[in-house]
C-alpha cells in the first residue's frame, strides 16, 4: 500500500507534466518544434566537424542559441498583433539564407565531399554524366535564357506561394505551405550536413560556350559565386522546395500554382542544363518533395496548435 506522500507526489508530478504539456502545445506551432530538432541536429553537426581546431565554433553555437530565443520569442510574438503575428509565422523562411550559409561553413570545415559516390550513381542511372554533357553539347542561346530565367525564379517560387496565400487572406493554407516548404528544407539540409557533395559546379569545368554567354547565365553564376554553399547539392533543396511550394498553391489557390508550375518544371530541368546540379540530385529533390507531400496523409498535426487536428489530407506534418 502506497504512503500517502508518495501518492501526493505522484499527483504532482503529474499534474506539472500536464500543465507543461498543455503549455507547449498551446504556445508552439509544429513548425516551431521542428526548428528546435533541426538547431539540435546541426549543433550535433558544429561539435562533431569542428572537433579537431573548434575554428568558428563559438559564433556557430552562440547563432544556435540565439535562433532557440528565437523560437521562443516567436511564440509570444503570434500574440502580439498582426505584424507580430507575421514574423512569430514566417520567421524560418527569413532565416533560410543563414541556415544555407552555416551549411557550407561546416561542410568547408570538414574538408571531403562525396561527388565520386554520387557521379558513379549518375553514371549507373543515366549512362553519363549529364550535368557536364547537356550544356556542352546543346549550347542553344534560347533554350539557355529559359532554364537560367527559371532557375532564377527559384527565389520567386518560394516567396510567392505562401506570400501570396497570405496576402489573399488565405492564413492558414499559408502556414501550411510554410510548414511544408521548411520540412522540406530541413531535410535537404540534415543530409547537406552529414553527406555533403559539392556538385557539378565545383568537380567539373564550367562550360564556356554561346549558352553561358547570355546575361541570365552570367548573372547566374554571379549570384552563386557570392551566394552558393559548398556540399549543398544532394539533394537538390532547389527542385525539392520548389515542388513542394508549387503543388501547395496548386492546392490552396489554383491559379497561383498554375502560374508556377512552368516555372517549377523548367527548373528541375535547369539544375542540370547548367551544371548545377547532377541529374541524382534533382530526382532526389523530386523523391524529397513526394515524400512532404505524401506525409500528409499520414500526419495530422496542425501547425497553428500542435495538439490540434486537420481536415484530412492537409499539408502538415513531414
Amino acid at each position: 500500500m502506497n504512503a500517502p506522500w508518495y501518492d501526493a507526489t505522484k499527483l504532482r508530478f503529474r499534474s506539472s507534466l500536464t500543465t507543461w504539456r498543455r503549455s507547449v502545445t498551446q504556445r508552439f506551432t509544429a513548425l516551431d518544434l521542428v526548428t528546435l530538432l533541426y538547431v539540435a541536429v546541426a549543433t550535433v553537426a558544429v561539435l562533431a566537424f569542428t572537433a579537431d581546431d573548434r575554428t568558428g565554433w563559438d559564433w556557430l553555437l552562440l547563432a544556435h542559441a540565439l535562433l532557440v530565443a528565437l523560437v521562443l520569442l516567436a511564440a509570444r510574438a503570434r500574440e502580439a498583433g498582426r505584424v507580430g503575428r507575421f514574423l512569430g509565422d514566417w520567421y524560418p523562411m527569413l532565416l533560410l539564407g543563414g541556415l544555407y550559409a552555416e551549411v557550407g561553413v561546416l561542410n568547408v570545415d570538414v574538408g571531403y565531399q562525396h561527388d565520386l559516390t554520387i557521379q558513379r550513381l549518375e553514371l549507373w542511372v543515366f549512362g553519363s554524366q549529364l550535368s557536364y554533357r547537356w550544356i556542352r553539347e546543346w549550347p542553344n542561346p534560347v533554350f539557355s535564357w529559359i532554364m537560367h530565367i527559371c532557375y532564377i525564379a527559384y527565389y520567386a517560387i518560394l516567396c510567392a506561394s505562401p506570400l501570396g496565400l497570405w496576402l489573399r487572406g488565405q492564413r492558414d493554407a499559408a502556414r501550411r505551405t510554410i510548414f511544408a516548404v521548411m520540412i522540406t528544407f530541413y531535410l535537404c539540409y540534415v543530409v547537406f550536413l552529414f553527406f555533403p557533395v559539392a556538385g557539378p559546379r565545383y568537380a567539373f569545368d564550367l562550360a564556356h560556350n554561346a549558352a553561358t554567354e547570355i546575361w541570365p547565365a552570367r548573372a547566374t553564376q554571379w549570384l552563386l559565386d557570392r551566394g552558393d554553399s559548398w556540399g549543398a547539392a544532394f539533394p537538390s533543396s532547389h527542385v525539392a522546395a520548389a515542388v513542394v511550394a508549387t503543388i501547395c498553391a496548386l492546392r490552396y489557390w489554383r491559379p497561383l500554382g498554375l502560374a508556377l508550375v512552368p516555372l517549377t518544371l523548367g527548373l528541375v530541368l535547369s539544375v542540370v542544363y547548367g551544371q548545377f546540379h547532377y541529374a541524382v540530385d534533382a530526382v532526389s529533390g523530386l523523391f524529397v518533395a513526394g515524400a512532404v507531400l505524401a506525409s500528409q496523409y499520414v500526419y495530422g498535426a496542425e501547425p497553428e496548435k500542435v495538439g490540434a487536428r486537420l481536415p484530412a489530407g492537409s499539408l502538415e506534418q513531414a
